[in-house]
């Protein structure tokens, strides 16, 4: 009989202490939790075992500070990096981060030659550049988590606001992780409808400016540290399109050769996702306007990256 799939999670804050969690509650995958500070990973994989009598699963969760547990993994999740403290410079976070993404990258890839990367860290879109220079791997098998999770806070303020289910809001946005995001409210449905046929143009603007500062509002809230519940959520949910080669499709950063009319750049766009990782960018008609904004956010993109290779030479 096969054994599960290895799923390792880099990082054991509370990002990818959720994540192992909520893979764990699957109880369809092996689960690796890796992090640089003793005790922690071990420690948050002894609790979430812990929980599986309870909670009804039998999920090998292992935690360590080697890479060599990883060895054979299918997926990876990279949520290690540090956030952006008061005072830091962008530049800094992207040096800091950059250096921790290439490092995590070569560990893993080394022993997995066949790995798929889902990357969390942020500066989301230049970590996928980072992890496609250093990997070796192709395009299908490196893909940024934003869009998941920035349709995620969209379609929650929508079903709040139309006191509908969630699950019934189906919603797009693509573009850089960052203020430069693009939500497409033409195709963001409720039970099929058209947002814009359910609520006016100003609620929808409100919506939308809320989705983009999304992340922000949630750190304003808690004062230290940043979201966790929905992003991990958004990891496995792409986890599981991978493992059952669901085909869905959904908004990932990957790298765009000439899709949109966007060469050689990372940025959010819809994408089928099965076995095989990032199987296919479907291309959605865009306005003169959506086209306007995907372009602009991707030139943020690309700004980024330039920084990142340059303080990467």
């Amino acid at each position: 009989m096969m054994g599960r799939p290895k799923i390792t999670v880099v990082g054991a804050g509370n990002v990818g202490g959720t994540t192992a969690q909520r893979l764990a509650e699957k109880d369809a995958y092996d689960v690796v939790l890796v992090d640089i500070v003793e005790g922690v990973p071990q420690g948050k994989a002894l609790d979430i075992s812990q929980a599986g009598p309870v909670c009804g699963y039998s999920t090998r969760v292992v935690g360590t500070n080697s890479y060599d547990e990883t060895a054979g993994s299918s997926v990876a999740v990279i949520t290690s990096g540090i956030p952006r403290r008061p005072g830091m410079s962008r530049d800094e976070l992207l040096a800091t981060n950059a250096k921790i993404v290439k490092s995590v990258v070569t560990e893993l890839v080394s022993r997995s030659p066949e790995i798929i990367l889902i990357l969390v860290t942020n500066p989301l879109d230049a970590m996928v550049h980072v992890a496609r220079r250093v990997s070796g791997l192709p395009k299908s098998r490196i893909i940024g988590m934003a869009g998941v999770l920035d349709s995620a806070r969209m379609r929650s303020f929508i079903a709040a606001e139309l006191n509908v289910p969630g699950p019934e809001v189906q919603a797009m946005v693509l573009g850089g992780h960052g203020d430069k995001m693009v939500p497409l409210p033409r195709y963001t449905t409720v039970k099929g409808k058209p947002v814009s046929e359910l609520m006016s143009k100003e609620k929808l603007d409100a919506i939308i400016k809320r989705t983009c500062d999304g992340g922000a509002e949630i750190v304003g809230l808690l004062k230290s540290g940043s979201a966790f519940y929905a992003p991990s959520a958004s990891a496995v949910d792409m986890i599981e399109a991978i493992h059952k080669d669901q085909k869905r499709v959904l908004p990932c950063a990957v790298l765009c050769d000439g899709e949109y009319g966007l060469n050689n750049v990372v940025v959010g766009v819809p994408v089928k996702i099965g076995r095989g990782g990032a199987e296919q960018i479907m291309e959605y008609e865009l306005t003169v306007d959506e086209r306007a904004s995907l372009e602009a956010s991707a030139n943020a993109v690309r700004e980024l990256c330039a920084t990142v290779d340059r303080l990467m030479a």
